[in-house]
């Protein structure tokens, strides 16, 4: 596997993103000489291209609640203000070009002319200023944060958006696509509760598909929008996203062509070697460079046991990293050394306080803790949640839960669906660990920091601080890299935030993620961006 590594944009902004892990690239070997001779009808069904998501969609828009499952299927509905390159530079969507002010205080958008919603309404300035003002910098976990310094957003005419700062914030150039900013029609949403608005569940976009129908527990369809801005696209009349639960279920559909195409890892890894054989199928580890995502384990700080630092650097040291990788996720990822993934080479430091899998160590803080084993060898007993995204987050689930056992702590374990974990674990704080994913984004000012900065702490908003983590050095270093405009001191400025993050460890980062697309090898326009597998499937076509 190669590397890609971004040149400093006209933002000033650099980037670095190396491919993937050595692991991944191991991986990517077999999948690219796969060849075999089972038959399969793996193609698309005339002018329908069938997919798969899991779990099934909660919205299906990305604005206020951004799990991927939600991107997935909005970005083909919905269209951002930019897309990116595979140089991780932002290139024209809805935005033709863009230019900063010398002093970074105003961004100037001029957009695109002739683009409709799918209502037929003109798309306009005023959309861009209600989506950024009313929601994504009110309801979006991340941009809550990114979009924290603009003032302001001028409309001088219909096509010109012009954003105010106080503080330059290059970090707004990383988070213009159609699943981190999603542009909302303002006639629809607006003078509305945008969490209730029921567009949410029947869709209004600008994007390449209009929506049709939403069969809960079955599918989503979408049909082409033959007035999309991008003249010729999309190639196919329908897209329909099925919701297949049963992760077999998702791999035999694969074989008998049922469905043509998935990101995000749709099939169990026990199942990759075999699928990976029939060739015609393809597996791409491309596309997910710009989210940086690594596996982590949440300390809920308001339990009793857990707001001892002791505690959790017991629990970091009973967990074997590297076992945990082999066992339960095949290989299919590295040890993670702090909350900054290693592919972000610009950011990443290795000097940090590190865990390594101790058993005896872990035993002995806990006895110095105050916690030694009763006489039935427990110590007190916790539950963990995980995120439903797989069988195999329920299986990391409890290789941890087996892990701290044997150190005398007791972990039960608790099933839910997607609602339920996100108003248990981000609404009601009503758990003592969770397992799950995270992205650490391209910039980690975009995704990172929400995990760690007090101001984060939002009930009922998914994916920000829900370990109830607070603490004025972390809260210091995170708001001087938002403006800090010297890099060299910037990176210096997450370094801290690596060190402080694992020191105080509220989140435990277990390893770094690996994720692969599978699709029919007779597809052909999958994107190999690197917000790809986050990108619509307007370019998909029959080869």
């Amino acid at each position: 596997m190669r590397d890609i590594v971004g040149s400093k944009a006209k933002t000033g902004m650099t980037k670095n993103i190396s491919r993937r892990t050595a692991i991944a690239g191991a991986l990517a070997v077999p999948f690219a000489l796969a060849a075999g001779t089972a038959p399969i009808l793996a193609q698309a069904q005339g002018d329908t291209l069938i997919a798969v998501i899991q779990p099934e969609p909660t919205v299906l828009t990305s604005t206020f609640n951004n799990t991927y499952a939600n991107g997935v299927v909005s970005v083909n509905v919905f269209d951002g203000l930019a897309s990116y390159d595979e140089n991780l530079q932002p290139v024209p969507s809805l935005a033709e070009r863009w230019e900063t002010s010398e002093d970074g205080l105003s961004i100037t958008f001029h957009l695109r002319k002739g683009v409709k919603w799918h209502d037929g309404n003109e798309f306009t300035s005023a959309d861009v200023k209600f989506s950024l003002l009313d929601v994504w910098k009110k309801l979006h976990a991340r941009g809550r944060l990114t979009f924290q310094y603009v003032k302001d957003v001028e409309t001088p005419d219909a096509h010109t958006a012009v954003l105010r700062l106080s503080q330059p914030s290059p970090v707004i150039f990383a988070a213009l696509n159609a699943f981190e900013a999603q542009v909302l029609p303002k006639h629809l949403y607006e003078g509305t509760d945008v969490t209730k608005n029921p567009y949410n569940l029947k869709p209004i976009g600008t994007g390449p598909f209009r929506f049709k129908e939403w069969k809960k527990g079955e599918s989503v369809e979408l049909e082409r929008n033959p007035e999309y801005w991008d003249k010729g696209k999309p190639h196919f009349q329908r897209l329909i996203f099925r919701i297949i639960p049963d992760a077999a279920s998702r791999a035999a559909a694969f074989e008998t062509g049922e469905v043509q195409y998935s990101p995000y890892n749709a099939v169990s890894l026990a199942d990759v070697a075999r699928l990976r054989e029939n060739k015609s199928l393809a597996f791409n580890l491309r596309g997910y460079e710009w989210q940086a995502q690594y596996n982590f384990l949440e300390f809920n700080l308001r339990n009793e046991y857990l707001k001892n630092p002791k505690v959790r650097h017991a629990i970091a040291h009973a967990i074997d990293k590297q076992r945990l990788i082999d066992l339960v996720w095949f290989g299919v990822g590295q040890p993670a050394t702090g909350p900054i993934p290693s592919t972000l080479t610009n950011f990443y430091t290795k000097d940090v306080p590190s865990y390594p899998f101790d058993l005896k160590r872990a035993a002995a803080l806990l006895d110095e803790a105050g916690y030694p084993k009763g006489a039935n060898g427990v110590r007190f007993t916790l539950n963990i949640d995980y995120v439903p995204f797989s069988d195999t987050y329920q299986q990391s689930a409890e290789f941890i839960r087996q892990s701290l056992k044997q150190v005398g702590i007791e972990v039960s374990m608790r099933n839910s669906d997607l609602p339920s974990y996100i108003k248990r674990i981000y609404g009601a704080y009503d758990f003592d660990l969770n397992t799950g994913l995270f992205s650490a984004y391209m910039d980690p000012q975009l995704g990172l920091i929400r995990q760690f900065w007090s101001k984060a702490i939002a009930a009922g908003t998914p994916w920000t601080n829900a370990s109830g983590y607070a603490s004025p050095e972390m809260d210091r270093v995170i708001e001087q890299a938002g403006l800090e405009a010297d890099g060299k001191k910037r990176v210096e400025l997450f370094h801290q935030l690596q060190r402080l993050a694992q020191t105080d460890l509220p989140i435990l980062t277990l390893f770094e993620v690996n994720n692969f697309t599978i699709y029919s090898s007779k597809l052909t326009g999958i994107s190999s961006a690197p917000d790809g597998a986050l990108s619509s499937l307007k370019n998909v076509r029959p080869k």
